[in-house]
Formats: structure tokens, sequence, C-alpha cells
């Protein structure tokens, strides 16, 4: 090996270090400025993004992320997006969008679940809010994962059962994938 390659993996980590810790965050944060999609999100983490890049032992979980982003068993996604429900209303209390924020900080359903996130991350529920909270210390982290896993779990279990009743409505049917569709062709 050459004198000039050994230097080159040497200097190879640092480079990628810095570029890592100082040049990223600025790229991403112009990048997350012009986003047109998730701009809830974006604002929210945005204003963290060093901290939240950072961050240690703090994994991002399915359920964690459908609050975060609002891709998930909210009403309104499921009626502007999906396109599997006919109105965004609230299933649980009947407001007029059942968003991700309408989740975390109003519907009466998860009232008992939110007063013990609340303890713990303060009394703002604001997305922005939260996320300060979670990079502030494990146990914030901790009592979101752990409200997040609760309320979305129950959620997908009542939109399965809304899916599989006997009289649901084509729009809200579970969709076959591609695969299945071709098995069920061949067997006819």
């Amino acid at each position: 090996m050459t004198r000039k390659l050994r230097m080159r993996r040497k200097l190879q980590p640092d480079y990628f270090t810095t570029f890592v810790e100082q040049r990223l965050p600025r790229v991403w944060g112009e990048d997350l400025a012009v986003q047109p999609y998730g701009t809830r999100v974006t604002a929210a983490i945005r204003p963290v993004l060093e901290r939240w890049m950072r961050r240690k032992r703090k994994p991002l979980t399915f359920r964690l992320t459908q609050i975060l982003t609002g891709h998930g068993c909210f009403g309104d996604y499921l009626c502007r997006t999906a396109q599997r429900e006919p109105t965004s209303e609230c299933h649980d209390c009947g407001a007029a969008v059942d968003s991700a924020q309408h989740t975390l900080e109003v519907c009466p359903r998860w009232a008992v679940l939110r007063q013990g996130l609340t303890s713990v991350v303060g009394g703002d529920l604001s997305l922005p809010s939260v996320i300060t909270a979670m990079l502030g210390d494990d146990e914030s982290w901790k009592a979101m994962v752990s409200f997040c896993e609760t309320v979305m779990s129950q959620k997908e279990a009542d939109e399965r059962m809304r899916e599989e009743a006997a009289d649901v409505a084509s729009i809200r049917g579970r969709r076959m994938g591609v695969r299945r569709r071709r098995y069920l062709m061949r067997l006819l």
C-alpha cells in the first residue's frame, strides 16, 4: 500500500465526521425549508435539527413516526391521502377532523393516557414542544413512545374492525396487493 493511499484512509474518517457534524445539518436545514410536504413535522424538528441528529439511544418507532408525521389511522389521512374514508371525522369523539394533533392533544378518548404524558413532557402538547421535551431527557422520550404505541395500536385495531365489518362500503375495504390479486385470479 502506498503512502498516499494510507494518508487518504487516515483523512477519510475525519472528513466524514466533519461533514456529518458541521455541513450536513446545514444542508438538511436548507432542504427542509423548501419542502412542500411534511411541513408540520419539519417545522417542529427544524429548530432543533442538530440535537435531533445527535440523539443517542432514542429510536424512532413505527407508531411514534405515525404521530409525528400524521400518516396512519387518522381520519384526515385516511380520507385525503389514502382515500379509504369518506370523511375526516374522528370515530371516537365526532370531531370534524381526526388528525395526529387532534389525537395527541384533544380527543377525549385518550385523556387518561394524555395525563400521563403531560405529567412527564409538560402541558403544551404542540409538536415543537413535545419534540423539544423528548430531546431533553430519556423519560420524556419513553413517555411519548409509550403514548404513541398504546394509542396507535388501539386505533389500528379499531380500523381493522371497521374494514372487516360485513356491511363495509367498498371505499373502506382493505385493498388487495398485486400478488394477492394475481393469486386469486389464478384460482378462478
